[in-house]
């Protein structure tokens, strides 16, 4: 049910992406335009067009989801919980490893800040975008969307509890910094960016005609892949042009080398818990995605709210969004599930 253009689109997702980061570093204006809410006087609507895009994309993906196999998901939710509490396992083995090797630098906080960065993303849900990539290597979707709801839904729990035990880790005033960004994650954003949309798109493919609903994807898919790599191109026009307004070397690679290690880590873990799992390779590639993609794009959002004096803090941030995805995109190549032949 997917127009040539999505297919075109999703052969060529992972370029596309590094193609959004190098916009953002060239022409970053129309991104931080983007990037502001837009009021509508007429109606004293405010459009905000970060969240209206995660909508589309978690909207599309809930229209992808038979909805069948989302209830055989709940009566076996084996890969469900398994996620989830990979979800939380994984930082708290991944951040403190790191924090011990940032330890042994020179940095005279030992790398507080870049640590603080990543907990903050690995604090957070697992990415929406997820979705899109579970649906370019044919993965698992009804998993996919499940984790994304459900660790969207207990974010207010486990964000708080993940912030609160990494905390300690840090020196500098960051472990305070990171208290007081923790509560601006617990709103109401999740709800009407994430849930709402994912259930009314589960909604219309529960209720819909075949026809309807594959005439809506048709429209829908394409938009949402298109809408993802805005969101990226909206993201890195916020943060690139300050960064490197004046260029540090030196953090800018330690910034990518902290988070290719923690982005690494936490894939091969997860791909470690679908092998041991023994899951087949649809629902191991949507495990292994939900373990390594966090809502990168929610961090960049609280550190630039919290933290608007330390930009070079997103250069992490930024390097995990674009390292996740380009390992996204090799994972579902590699776990992408065998065609059936004829008469098999």
């Amino acid at each position: 049910m997917h127009t040539r253009a999505a297919s075109w689109l999703r052969h060529r997702l992972g370029r596309a992406v590094v193609l959004s980061y190098a916009l953002a570093l060239v022409l970053p204006a129309p991104g931080l335009w983007l990037r502001r809410p837009h009021p509508f006087p007429p109606s004293h609507l405010t459009v905000h067009t970060a969240p209206l895009l995660l909508s589309l994309v978690l909207f599309s993906a809930g229209l992808r989801v038979p909805v069948r196999a989302l209830g055989a998901l709940l009566r076996h939710p084996k890969a469900l919980l398994a996620g989830l509490v990979l979800h939380l396992a994984i930082p708290l083995a991944v951040v403190p490893f790191v924090a011990f090797l940032l330890r042994r630098t020179p940095d005279t906080d030992g790398g507080s800040g870049l640590l603080t960065a990543m907990i903050l993303v690995v604090a957070m849900p697992v990415a929406a975008g997820a979705t899109v990539w579970t649906d370019k290597g044919e993965g698992d979707q009804p998993t996919m969307v499940g984790l994304v709801l459900a660790s969207t839904l207990l974010s207010p729990l486990t964000t708080p509890v993940l912030l609160a035990t990494l905390s300690p880790l840090l020196s500098g005033g960051y472990a305070h910094t990171l208290a007081d960004t923790g509560r601006l994650a617990e709103s109401g954003f999740a709800l009407t960016a994430v849930v709402l949309p994912c259930a009314a798109g589960l909604l219309g493919a529960l209720v819909l005609p075949a026809r309807g609903l594959g005439r809506l994807l048709t429209t829908v898919a394409p938009s949402a892949m298109a809408g993802s790599l805005v969101l990226t191109y909206v993201n890195a026009s916020g943060a690139l042009g300050s960064v490197f307004t004046r260029p540090r070397p030196l953090l800018f690679a330690a910034a990518l080398g902290v988070a290719a290690l923690v982005c690494l880590l936490s894939f091969v873990l997860g791909r470690a818990a679908a092998h041991l799992l023994r899951l087949e390779a649809a629902t191991a590639s949507s495990l292994t995605l939900a373990c390594g993609m966090n809502n990168s794009s929610a961090s960049a959002v609280l550190i630039t709210t919290s933290l608007p004096d330390k930009p070079h803090l997103l250069l992490p941030v930024l390097a995990y969004g674009l390292l996740q995805k380009t390992a996204a995109n090799r994972i579902v190549t590699r776990l992408r599930p065998a065609p059936v032949t004829a008469g098999a």
